[in-house]
Order: structure tokens, then sequence, then C-alpha cells
């Protein structure tokens, strides 16, 4: 099986045309027509991701964010993005990137992370909902719980879910939460929506300060960090490849990637 088939596969579950305009999501290193030995699943692409890749005999990396986001007017040994370029070129790696089109794709990332709290899944409705060339899709949802739970409650649960030693919130909601939109990643644009959708708890992965302000008793806001949001997209990627391509060899980075320490 080539590389080009397990981009086909992906590109089927979340199209291109998904992703926002300012995104650079899909091919963004190497070469399509090789046979593909393995592919390291990962949620950006490093110097270090590179090196495991090779490692592990991988001449595919699929990642969540792109590692080709802004323009590059030179590639070079100037920044991490270069180098990361340069050596996957070396070592004859594709990298290919499923960012915003994942995100907004009908079991794309924010149904991970409500399978993660074990929502009922036949409740899940997209937030944000907008159609391109005849495709559904949405950058945030809402679901249900299975049971309402104090506000309290539902914090330490995504807490342990998602082991976060730190969640910051607005106060406590004074009625129970059943009702909860997600946005993983920088989701603070789909608060308004949640709020619309009349959602008990709003849970994303970044919000500005004053964003907090002004929603109290109106919506439990849960904010547990980018990376923290989005792991386990790569649990994602991997059944996407599996259904489709189950020849190919995945492989799940062992390397924590999150720059942002918590102490």
């Amino acid at each position: 099986m080539k590389i080009k088939d397990v981009i086909d596969a992906l590109d089927g579950f979340a199209p291109l045309p998904l992703q926002e305009d300012f995104d650079n999501a899909g091919l963004q290193v190497g070469l399509t027509e090789a046979e593909v030995s393995g592919a390291l699943l990962c949620l950006e692409a490093t110097e270090q991701i590179v090196d495991e890749a090779v490692e592990k005999g991988c001449n595919l990396i699929v990642t969540h964010h792109p590692l080709i986001f802004h323009k590059l007017r030179q590639v070079s040994d100037a920044d991490y993005v270069q180098r990361t370029v340069m050596k996957a070129i070396r070592h004859d790696i594709t990298i290919v990137s499923m960012h915003t089109n994942l995100d907004s794709a009908e079991g794309g990332v924010n149904y991970m992370i409500a399978r993660r709290l074990g929502a009922d899944m036949q409740s899940v409705k997209l937030l944000g909902e907008h159609e391109v060339n005849g495709i559904m899709g949405g950058l945030g949802i809402v679901c249900q719980l299975p049971e309402a739970m104090g506000a309290a409650d539902f914090i330490d649960k995504v807490k342990e879910t998602f082991g976060v030693k730190v969640a910051m919130t607005n106060e406590l909601l004074q009625r129970p939460v059943k009702r909860v939109a997600i946005c993983g990643g920088a989701g603070s644009f789909m608060l308004p929506q949640a709020v619309e959708a009349q959602a008990d708890a709003f849970l994303t992965g970044e919000m500005h300060y004053h964003e907090y302000f002004g929603h109290e008793q109106e919506i439990q806001i849960v904010v547990i960090g980018h990376y923290e949001s989005e792991q386990y997209t790569i649990n994602l990627l991997e059944e996407i490849i599996k259904a489709k391509c189950p020849e190919v060899r995945t492989c799940m980075t062992e390397l924590v990637t999150n720059p942002i320490i918590v102490r």
C-alpha cells in the first residue's frame, strides 16, 4: 500500500475542504508514491518525532497540528520547523496533517473527547454546523452525559479523564451539569454558541482571561490545556487508518510534545 492510499483514507474521513481558511492541513513534506512502511501518529512533528519515526521504521508521520503553518521563506537550520522539514526529507519521510478538517468532521476530534467522557454518542450534535461541497462539519459539538452531576464532580471527572492536575474554570455552577459543549484546542470562539445551545458546561483547551467574565451561573467553563484536550486524537487517527488500511502498521508516539509544563 502506498502512502497516498493512507492519505486518501484520512481525507475520506475528514475531507480537506472542511479545513478553515487560515489552516494548512494535508501534505506537508515528502512524496506519496512510496510504499508505506509504517505510520507514526502524533499531535505535532518535531525533530525528535522524526527521529522516532526513523527508529521505528515509519516513512509516514501523521500529525494533527500542521508542521508548516506559516509560509516558509527559506529552509535552513534557523528554527525547529525548518530543521524538522530538512530531517524528514533527509530520511525520506512524508508528513501529513489532519487539523481543522479533523476538528470539523463528524466523528472527529470533539467526538473523541465526548467518547472519553462517556457521553451518550447518540445525542451528539454539531455546533457551528456548516456545509462545504455537500459535506457537513462543525468546529464544536454538544452532547449529553449519561447522568447529570454536580459541577465540581464534572470538573473532577474531566481532570481524571484527561490526566490534568489543574483545570481553569469560572465559579461553580449551582445547577447540575448534563448538557456539555466541546471544542478541543483553542476553542474559546465557540463559547457563545455553547451558551446559545443551552449547554450546562463548555469544555475546551484554551481561553483568554477576559472571556471568563460574564458567564457566572450561565455556563460552567472548563479549560484543561490545548495538548491535553487533543491528546487522544492519535487514537482517532489510528482508528481511521485501521478501518481503511488494516495492513498498514501504525505506531502511536511515545513522546510528549506538549511545550507547556505545569509544576
